[in-house]
């Protein structure tokens, strides 16, 4: 510890806002913030990601871990004295109950990503602290997928006598116990203190409200909590220092999220790589980024992989590609004359959208107003998600704003909706084109990184080339919180570092 740094202290309550609430309780069936937040303390993983050095991955049940030189073999030493909530030791079967569920769900179970452990041909436990998975191919990336925070470790001897409990019941081995759920009103949790970690938690416990969107600020400036772990939009975050910047801390960087433009290229003229290639072009996104980020969570400009990103195209290769040259007007008069080409000079479709404020209307806005400029017609129709997503997944739409969101940065997810349908159910644009998949299974099984990016950067250059899906913008990431949180860090996505474990309050 540095000469400045603080002792943490211990006690207190930590009060947050969600503004959404879980439909159930089962991690492995989830894909929301809204179960992460309330419920991540009360459960562990087999590793994590760290939040002070994203993208390091750390031992959470797991103490250490080798992997063999193939990529065929991964093998976990378990903390040991780790117990569940009802006082039981949680062992290499645990690990096991809970992948098997994961990988072969029995009846009734939902597991949303069964797919990234499909590589799974074995799961051994030689001893109660030793579990083995072995792998029918190399994945670059089955580490950051075990580091999942949705891969929440359930109690064997619970899941055999009721495969389905984790939807209605709490029952970890997490830093904090649970207390309460009352519907429309708030989760409690309290200290475990019985965790693995000595000295762990700090915190006595945490209380979180489920608030609508717009009433987080109010609640934040009147002290009922102290942070919304999503992000805020720049006007909420300019509001909350407006009344009282001595109070807040404010955290912005970029997020593992970005909004895209889907074409349905089993109509025309969508079929046509000149005319999606026109459409792109006209998108000047550059000065859209400086105007966007004033007034929404969109911000930085970037190809399939997430700016700043080790495996990204730098700006100067993205620069040469459709879409991101800085030169908007030469660009505009190539897209002009690419719509001239293929006929349709006076295009008008319908574009697709959710009806959700932020930040797909402001996209949805922007994006036609762009396509004006080449003297296309686009007639913004924003749908309830239910209906716009029916339209996406049925194929019953032109073009259509899609976001892109996962809980780590791997082109293992990043890609997932570029493909097409048959590589991937999210692959919405209805291409036909095998080398996408080709490629994307191609880096899947690269352990080598240095190769493995040089097969993600021939990816993406080709994606953005063949223009199926484009991206608009990426988001930005923007986290206002009391001065008093401590222990607490942003990464670049708002599922991960949520255990509260080493949170600690300055009070």
């Amino acid at each position: 510890m540095t000469a400045f740094a603080q002792a943490p202290k211990k006690g207190g309550t930590l009060n947050f806002a969600v503004i959404a609430e879980p439909p159930d309780y089962d991690c492995h069936a989830s894909t929301t913030f809204a179960l992460v937040h309330p419920i991540a303390p009360h459960y562990q993983t087999l590793l994590k990601f760290d939040g002070k050095e994203y993208p390091k991955i750390v031992g959470d049940v797991a103490q250490s871990w080798t992997v063999s030189p193939d990529g065929l073999t991964y093998t976990f030493k378990i903390n040991p004295g780790i117990k569940f909530h009802d006082g039981t030791d949680l062992t290499s079967a645990d690990v096991k109950a809970t992948y098997d569920r994961i990988v072969k769900p029995p009846q009734g179970v939902v597991s949303i990503r069964q797919a990234y452990y499909a590589d799974i041909a074995e799961i051994t436990t030689p001893d109660p602290l030793t579990v083995v998975f072995k792998l029918k191919g190399p994945n670059a990336s089955m580490l950051q997928s075990f580091a999942s925070p949705y891969d929440c470790i359930y109690s064997a001897a619970k899941l055999k006598q009721n495969p389905v409990y984790p939807k209605t019941e709490i029952m970890g081995s997490g830093p904090f116990v649970f207390v309460e759920h009352v519907k429309g009103s708030h989760w409690l949790g309290k200290r475990n203190e019985a965790y693995f970690k000595k000295g762990l938690p700090y915190l006595d416990g945490y209380k979180a409200f489920f608030i609508k969107g717009p009433a987080v600020v109010n609640g934040m400036l009147g002290g009922q909590f102290d942070i919304e772990f999503r992000g805020r939009t720049p006007q909420e975050r300019d509001q909350l220092l407006s009344k009282d910047k001595e109070r807040w801390v404010v955290h912005e960087g970029t997020w593992v999220n970005n909004l895209m433009v889907i074409f349905n290229t089993q109509k025309k003229p969508f079929d046509d790589v000149r005319v999606r290639r026109a459409l792109t072009m006209a998108i000047d996104r550059w000065a859209g980024a400086q105007s966007l980020q004033k007034i929404s969570m969109l911000r930085f400009v970037g190809g399939v992989m997430r700016p700043g990103f080790a495996m990204a195209l730098p700006e100067s290769e993205l620069v040469k590609l459709p879409g991101y040259s800085k030169n908007i007007e030469a660009a505009r008069a190539e897209a002009k004359k690419l719509l001239k080409e293929a006929g349709v000079e006076n295009l008008k479709f319908k574009l697709f959208n959710r009806n959700v404020p932020e930040p797909y209307s402001p996209a949805g806005i922007f994006v036609i107003d762009q396509w004006r400029r080449i003297g296309v017609t686009a007639d913004h129709s924003q749908l309830e998600t239910k209906a716009y997503l029916e339209g996406v997944r049925t194929g019953n739409f032109d073009v259509a704003i899609e976001f892109m969101a996962d809980f780590f940065d791997d082109p293992t997810a990043q890609f997932s909706k570029y493909l097409t349908k048959k590589a991937s159910p999210s692959g919405y644009s209805g291409h036909n084109d095998t080398k996408l998949d080709e490629l994307y299974e191609k880096q899947r099984r690269a352990i080598n990184v240095a190769e493995r990016t040089k097969i993600v950067n021939e990816m993406e250059r080709y994606a953005l080339q063949q223009a199926y899906n484009v991206p608009i913008l990426w988001w930005q990431r923007i986290i206002v919180h009391h001065k008093k949180i401590k222990g607490w860090y942003m990464t670049p996505s708002h599922y991960l570092w949520q255990d509260l474990s080493e949170v600690w309050l300055d009070q």
